[in-house]
């Protein structure tokens, strides 16, 4: 039938299952790293494109910027 849930307040010692939000917020970490990487490498890679090469060259350096961040971090 129905799950027993707690009903008292996290406050008062409901249980927590803290793992669970350590995991969350690692992936949080993660993704919030790594969607900073991929915009800073694509202004980058914009910017080289328009003033220096063109579609392929900055496609190029986008890949080259992502996998030296992939060993750097």
């Amino acid at each position: 039938m129905a799950d027993h849930h707690d009903t008292a307040p996290a406050e008062l010692g409901a249980s927590m299952d803290y793992k669970e939000h350590e995991s969350t917020y690692n992936l949080f970490l993660a993704l919030s790293k790594w969607g900073v990487v991929s915009c800073a490498a694509l202004l980058v890679a914009m910017a080289f494109g328009f003033f220096v090469g063109g579609f392929f060259s900055a496609t190029l350096l986008f890949i080259i910027v992502c996998v030296a961040a992939w060993f750097f971090l």
